[in-house]
């Protein structure tokens, strides 16, 4: 983020030339927001970073000459991916911040950023970090929203930061409840200050499809101020399927509207609702099929039946919308070989054979599925994983070590691409 626009256009734009991939297009202006200012128009086109990861990939392997992993990785950095910003002064953050809405402005487009850099991050494991405290943290999300200012952004507000909230990092990792309270008080002052910026869509991260049960990411939802949101992320550097995502999203959805406009009986208790792990309207009763099983979408039925049942058809302009992580999920999760690993697999953990999912757009056909976003960087690596063997610190699917969490890595990316479900192709769409 240290060039200006016009030395950083060249890289991916030249191999794409070179290749004969491409044409140049002409900026236009990005749509439109409503009155409101938060709602993505379907014909959103978002921010494509010329100066990319994948970019700088595609102009190494021309320089060695290697043609095909040039043109692999053109077409990635044809398409838009969401920018981290993962620590620094409030100064530097707002300085940083602004050049990338400026760079968005000059091509008419909208930049989906990241906030990733809340106090106990990641509970101190791979992706450690983030701010020291929460008052350093606050003014640090305060500046980020500066830097926004009056432009169209998206912001995709701290992934994992309700689904591992500081209670959930270990029996003596919260014995007061303070950390988690200042988590919760972080949160709510990063909604208020990114909404409070006219054209900014803000979703608070919750996590995915094979984590929280719906009622308990629901309540944690409600408690950091979604309501004062466009709505939620799901999926972000994860692997989960589309569908599993979408049908999750939905009840999370209905779940918060059951809880705050639903019957009397249910205000408050977002607790009550059925999710992926347990229904009451299922006969649970140790037979096949009779119970909700999260890595069994055939069962999922009886959680609908229970929203059906508890909550009917909500308004579905009172439903709160989401967007989801497609940037590595087109071939689903990954499931081990059985008996592979006697501990926990990682499965989330670079998950080899995965490959990129759909293509960033707002025009998603799912109502309330404001747009599929590539959030995670494709061809980041996830950290240094080792399936859980003891000792270990190879990643026994690599034969390796895993690069840093963060780190680019241009083998995993070519697999990305060349495992993308649809086919990756050239964005035409660019500016």
């Amino acid at each position: 983020m240290t060039h200006h626009l016009p030395r950083t256009v060249l890289p991916a734009a030249a191999v794409a030339l070179v290749l004969g991939l491409a044409a140049p297009a002409t900026a236009s202006p990005a749509p439109p927001a409503t009155a409101a200012g938060h709602t993505l128009p379907a014909g959103t086109r978002f921010y494509v970073d010329p100066d990319s990861d994948a970019a700088h990939q595609a102009v190494t392997d021309l320089k060695n000459h290697d043609l095909a992993g040039a043109a692999t990785m053109a077409k990635l950095a044809s398409w838009p991916e969401a920018t981290w910003f993962t620590g620094g002064t409030p100064a530097e953050v707002r300085t940083q911040v602004a050049k990338l809405m400026r760079d968005a402005g000059r091509t008419g487009t909208v930049p989906t950023l990241v906030a990733y850099n809340i106090p106990l991050r990641d509970c101190s494991l791979y992706s450690a970090g983030g701010a020291q405290s929460d008052a350093e943290y606050q003014a640090w999300i305060k500046a980020f929203a500066q830097g926004i200012g009056n432009g169209k952004a998206v912001v995709v507000l701290e992934p994992d930061g309700l689904a591992n909230l500081p209670s959930d990092c270990g029996p003596a990792s919260d014995p007061t409840g303070v950390l988690t309270a200042g988590r919760i008080a972080d949160l709510n002052t990063a909604v208020d200050a990114l909404e409070g910026q006219p054209g900014t869509s803000v979703y608070l991260d919750a996590g995915n499809s094979h984590w929280k049960s719906v009622g308990d990411i629901a309540q944690r939802l409600l408690q950091a101020g979604v309501a004062r949101t466009q709505g939620f992320s799901l999926n972000v550097s994860n692997n989960l399927a589309t569908d599993l995502n979408t049908h999750y999203g939905t009840w999370v959805s209905t779940c918060l509207w059951f809880a705050t406009k639903g019957p009397a009986w249910a205000n408050g208790h977002a607790d009550s609702c059925a999710g992926q792990y347990y229904s009451s309207a299922a006969p649970n009763d140790g037979l096949p099929g009779n119970a909700v099983d999260p890595d069994d979408p055939s069962t999922w039925h009886w959680t609908d039946q229970w929203f059906q049942q508890n909550a009917g058809t909500p308004p579905t302009g009172q439903l709160t919308h989401f967007v989801v992580d497609t940037s590595r999920n087109g071939r689903g999760a990954w499931t081990p070989p059985q008996g592979k690993y006697s501990g926990d697999p990682q499965i989330w953990c670079n998950a080899p054979g995965r490959g990129i999912g759909a293509r960033p757009t707002a025009d998603t056909g799912v109502p309330l599925v404001d747009a599929y976003l590539w959030v995670k960087t494709v061809g980041q690596s996830d950290g240094q994983c080792n399936r859980s063997v003891p000792g270990g610190t190879i990643d026994p699917e690599y034969g390796a070590v895993d690069p840093a969490a963060g780190a680019w890595w241009p083998e995993q990316a070519q697999s990305l691409v060349q495992n993308a479900v649809p086919a990756l192709t050239f964005n035409l769409n660019l500016h």
